[in-house]
């Protein structure tokens, strides 16, 4: 009997050591500037949003959340870097839907994507709008499928490289609408954007962030915003559902740590984030890009993320799409 007393109060000990020490974890965090991981070149959409949460949690936490834009092989070295890092919460990165689509379209990770990563909270999605040259004349859906019948796989549309989001989504679409069209892959969005106002190229699906501008001056023609609901900024322009074509593409975001974060510092970093995102300022000027701010704890992001890699990787197989 009293051994296992002995062992009750050793263990007793040892659980209040612990609480200690995480509660001591959360007190002091952070005690130096925070690094924000982006797989994506700085200017573009997941930098924009990385920056307008990054400033606000940064102010709220006492200590600067610096982005750090780690672009390459459609955010590996970014994510591989934050698998890596030590998990101590000075090491962040706000993903994007690259997380769940690289493992079925790249030939190798070099991690896993869900088991060596802590979610902190999801921050919300940007509908892809499916924007048109002017000069084809569309202005429908119906046009656009009717003008991909006629012109029997010569229609192009653009993307930001194989396997992309846009690439993906767009063979969807045309999977889905009876069509062949001719995919020209980039090495960004602007080598695409610029092609697509200059009319060297037909279609593309883009965000709001580097298109609205163009659709504004009437540069671009959208079409439809692949989602299942409108977009505020554009209030006109009716969705691929509406149209018979229900495609869900968006690009989305969400704060991340490296696994073995301590809980009370995934805790305190949750609770900023989602303080952040109540903000009626924030939430503007992210609606205002087009992004539909719908806030997840850290374990419903987390079951979201593996949602998006099944979905994805029926994707993949549905719209038969090969990486080389």
């Amino acid at each position: 009997m009293k051994t296992r007393s002995i062992f009750a109060a050793c263990a007793a000990f040892t659980l209040a050591l612990g609480a200690a020490a995480d509660g001591r974890a959360q007190d002091s965090y952070p005690a130096k500037p925070v690094k924000l991981l982006i797989g994506f070149p700085p200017g573009g959409l997941l930098d924009t949003v990385s920056r307008i949460v990054g400033e606000r949690m940064g102010a709220a936490l006492g200590q600067p959340f610096i982005v750090d834009a780690r672009p390459g092989a459609g955010g590996l070295l970014a994510t591989s870097a934050l698998a890596k890092s030590a998990p101590d919460g000075y090491t962040l990165m706000m993903i994007n839907d690259n997380h769940a689509l690289n493992p079925y379209i790249l030939k190798e990770v070099p991690y896993d994507s869900v088991r060596d990563f802590a979610p902190i909270g999801f921050v919300g999605s940007t509908p892809l709008v499916i924007n048109a040259y002017p000069g084809l004349g569309l202005k429908s859906v119906k046009d656009l499928v009717e003008l991909a019948k006629a012109k029997n796989g010569a229609l192009t549309y653009g993307s930001v490289g194989p396997g992309s989001l846009p690439h993906l989504s767009t063979a969807l679409f045309a999977r889905a609408a009876g069509v062949t069209m001719t995919h020209v892959p980039y090495k960004g969005g602007a080598p695409a954007l610029n092609d697509l106002v200059g009319g060297h190229l037909n279609i593309m699906m883009t965000s709001l962030v580097i298109s609205k501008g163009h659709i504004d001056a009437g540069r671009l023609t959208p079409i439809a915003v692949a989602w299942n609901q409108r977009l505020e900024p554009l209030p006109n322009v009716p969705t691929t559902a509406e149209a018979g074509y229900p495609v869900d593409a968006a690009y989305w975001f969400g704060l991340m740590a490296p696994a073995g974060t301590p809980p009370a510092v995934i805790g305190k970093l949750e609770k900023t984030l989602a303080e952040t995102l109540a903000q009626p300022e924030v939430r503007k000027r992210l609606a205002d890009m087009g992004t539909l701010v719908t806030p997840m704890n850290a374990k419903e992001f987390g079951a979201f993320i593996q949602s998006e890699m099944a979905k994805w990787r029926d994707a993949v197989k549905t719209a038969n799409v090969k990486i080389e």
